[in-house]
């Protein structure tokens, strides 16, 4: 049978024609209008979900960023509070909900006589959070305190403060106006301190005796066989010092060249026992001179 011409394609009557192609998959076509947006079964915000990196590579690094900040504040003294009040109480709730919370307060190289008001001035409360804790704002307090010439402070995680105190060191009892303080090295008076309850410091009276004892009391300590007889030391029109002993003697000092004046006595007490033998009275106060007065009962 003869081909068929059809639209200038010549067709063989004994083929069958040939079906179209169908469409490729994955081409940037656009989709067809009647094709549905989504796979059957899955709504559009889980295909969001389903795309997001929930590996544990992801998951570690979340951790740690959260370490990091945790890490951060507790470093700078829980001054949360400049990034903002907001973050500052997530931050705090959420140690607190981890066990961060201040169970307990440890105050180190205080006297029983200090302690309590160095606790006083800490002024922390239990189960506060302990990113809230701002280490230099309790020092600085504790530093206030009159007892304490230096305080550190330090968070020991997950619930103890520890704060470690220098104590003024306790010079003398100053006697002034009729009151009785204890004074420090550098004269300075101990506020709260209770002069009745340290009886073996050596007593200075007078004004200036407070800022000048520092000068007299070395060169005492330097000679116990004196130092032990030493009643009271009494500064006089703030110029210089009478040594009152314990049996009722006097020595008067000069107002300067002291330690000379004690090289002397000590010489003349090697030679007479004077310190034993007891005298009312001796004046050391014009250089390379001595007088002595004997007591009624010196034999």
């Amino acid at each position: 049978m003869p081909a068929v011409v059809r639209g200038g394609r010549r067709q063989s009557a004994g083929q069958p024609p040939k079906r179209a192609a169908a469409p490729k998959s994955g081409g940037r076509g656009r989709a067809p209008k009647n094709a549905p947006r989504n796979a059957p079964g899955v709504p559009g915000k889980m295909a969001v979900l389903g795309r997001m990196d929930m590996s544990p590579r992801a998951v570690i690094i979340a951790i740690v960023a959260g370490v990091v900040v945790l890490g951060g504040v507790l470093a700078t003294g829980a001054r949360a509070e400049r990034i903002g009040n907001s973050l500052s109480n997530g931050v705090d709730g959420a140690t607190a909900a981890m066990g961060l919370k201040l169970t307990q307060v440890d105050i180190r190289g205080s006297s029983p006589e200090a302690n309590a008001a160095i606790r006083r001035a800490i002024a922390v409360t239990a189960d506060q959070p302990m990113t809230s804790l701002d280490l230099d704002v309790i020092r600085q307090r504790v530093e206030q305190v009159g007892w304490v010439k230096e305080a550190r402070v330090v968070r020991l995680l997950p619930d103890r403060l520890v704060v470690q105190v220098i104590e003024h060191d306790r010079l003398a009892v100053w006697q002034s106006g009729g009151r009785n303080f204890v004074v420090d090295g550098k004269g300075q008076v101990i506020d709260g301190a209770d002069a009745g309850r340290y009886p073996n410091l050596p007593l200075v009276v007078g004004a200036g005796a407070n800022e000048t004892a520092s000068e007299i009391l070395p060169l005492i300590a330097e000679r116990p066989r004196l130092q032990s007889r030493v009643e009271a030391m009494v500064r006089v029109d703030n110029r210089r010092w009478n040594l009152l002993l314990k049996d009722g003697g006097l020595i008067q000092l000069p107002a300067t060249e002291q330690e000379a004046a004690l090289i002397r006595l000590d010489a003349l007490d090697q030679r007479e026992r004077l310190l034993e033998l007891g005298f009312a009275r001796i004046d050391l106060r014009t250089p390379e001179e001595l007088a002595v007065r004997r007591s009624d009962s010196a034999t």
